[in-house]
């Protein structure tokens, strides 16, 4: 079977990298294109991951995003139009869902936050097969058009699949300059071009500040934010880290997203989440688990170090095989 895969942006690497891997164990032949956005492409350099690059991100206004959709997927479709794929997928990509039905390939797409509107309304009514956490009521992805017979659930959270196999490494320590005898922070910033997120965070702000002076990593999505950042007290790094090893050894992790946050909670590392938006199902079952707190008050973040065996307790590992099958469903479908 030859696979097509495209990652638009950095938390796809990291999800679909053992997923690939899978596959190829399978047997079957996998294609990668990305888009250049974010650090998609310095973690695709870093995993050593062959891939073609097509097209770039359009920012984060809606008209913006409408013109990237039609420019990218015509220029993917060009691209793959005689490959003879197999079948196509994605982690909310809507760019190859939309080259896919061009090209009349399967393609399947998987998510794990059911409130990005747009995004699934696009891949929800023409992906084959649409994959999330059976945290999501499937009543809550019938608006976009994902039928029951689309759906294919799977159990705990898909950072527990794709850092199944992940031992940390300790030179992300050295390289940034850290005492791993010294209690250590990992803040990331909010996703402002993102659409779901359009509200001022003024918590994480407060939380910076009291953090500042001890050895609190800030992790920036754009450039401007990093601009931002320099000089202020915090370790901002200046290229794509291994932010995973970051997460493993730190003993506090507060991030307005969703990737970060569910890593911490698979690699065992107590997480808080500044987000205001409107919260997903996965979310909300952690929080109801105790296993993620929401951040209200900047007090509440109290910085110590933490034994390591507390991390390896709470860690849970599951098979990225089984996502590669669920992914798989419409090429053996095809047939």
């Amino acid at each position: 079977m030859r696979v097509w895969v495209d990652l638009t942006n950095s938390p796809h690497v990291l999800v679909l990298r053992p997923i690939v891997g899978a596959l190829r164990a399978q047997g079957h032949e996998v294609t990668i294109t990305a888009r250049d956005f974010a650090q998609t492409l310095g973690l695709l350099e870093r995993f050593a991951i062959d891939h073609t690059v097509v097209g770039r991100h359009r920012g984060g206004r809606v008209a913006a995003k409408g013109m990237g959709l039609v420019s990218r997927s015509s220029a993917l479709a060009r691209w793959a139009r005689r490959r003879h794929f197999d079948l196509a997928l994605g982690h909310g990509s809507n760019d190859v869902t939309v080259a896919a039905r061009l090209l009349r390939v399967p393609c399947s797409t998987m998510f794990d936050y059911e409130w990005a509107i747009i995004q699934h309304t696009v891949n929800c009514r023409l992906a084959q097969a649409v994959v999330v956490p059976d945290a999501i009521p499937p009543q809550r992805l019938a608006r976009y058009g994902a039928t029951p017979q689309k759906i294919a659930s799977y159990a705990g959270l898909k950072e527990e699949y794709y850092l199944s196999d992940f031992a940390p490494d300790p030179a992300v320590l050295d390289d940034l300059g850290l005492d791993p005898a010294e209690p250590i922070a990992v803040i990331r910033t909010p996703p402002a071009v993102s659409l779901y997120h359009r509200f001022e965070n003024t918590v994480l702000g407060s939380v910076l500040e009291r953090l500042r002076g001890s050895q609190t990593v800030v992790l920036p999505r754009t450039p401007q934010q990093r601009a931002e950042l320099r000089g202020r007290g915090f370790v901002v790094p200046e290229r794509a880290i291994d932010a995973q090893s970051l997460i493993a050894y730190a003993d506090l992790v507060v991030s307005a997203g969703g990737t970060m946050n569910r890593e911490a909670v698979a690699l065992g590392t107590p997480v808080w989440t500044t987000f205001q938006g409107r919260l997903g199902a996965v979310d909300e079952r952690l929080i109801g688990d105790g296993r993620l707190k929401v951040l209200r008050r900047a007090a509440d973040v109290q910085l110590a170090k933490r034994p390591p065996q507390e991390r390896d307790a709470l860690r849970v590992r599951r098979d990225p095989a089984v996502l590669a099958g669920l992914l798989a469903r419409p090429a053996v479908a095809a047939g």
